[in-house]
């Protein structure tokens, strides 16, 4: 296996990749809107497909819904492994604002610094930054 990526379907989509890009940086990429689109006909102005590519391991692919709406659960939380103390209690910041906390940032047994946070949208992050 080469890897495996998160794909969001999310209403919205535009603006949320926005949101998610302010939160983790990177660069919007990929971007199909589905206008002139016969199969996504009254849609138009809508993602059908868009990355944000954090860097070159980390790539969240993103589209909005169309039709049927998602059911928001609790049996997939997206890890994030981090970079330094600082990236860590940024991120845990920025997705704290409008979300929940699920767990506070905290030293950990492990050592590391750890945090969940369910972001506005509903999905939840499980931070990690492991202690040098």
């Amino acid at each position: 296996m080469k890897q495996i990526l998160p794909y969001i379907r999310i209403k919205n989509c535009k603006e949320e990749v926005a949101y998610y890009q302010n939160v983790f940086g990177g660069e919007i990429k990929n971007t199909q809107l589905a206008d002139g689109i016969e199969m996504f006909k009254g849609h138009e102005g809508k993602y059908i497909h868009a990355e944000l590519h954090i860097n070159s391991n980390c790539i969240l692919h993103f589209s909005d819904i169309f039709g049927e709406s998602p059911t928001v659960g609790s049996n997939i939380l997206l890890l994030q492994e981090l970079e330094s103390e600082n990236e860590i209690t940024q991120v845990y910041h920025a997705l704290a604002e409008d979300g929940e906390i699920q767990m506070e940032l905290q030293d950990t047994f492990w050592g590391a610094k750890h945090a969940i946070v369910k972001d506005k949208n509903g999905i939840s992050w499980e931070l990690n930054y492991t202690k040098e």
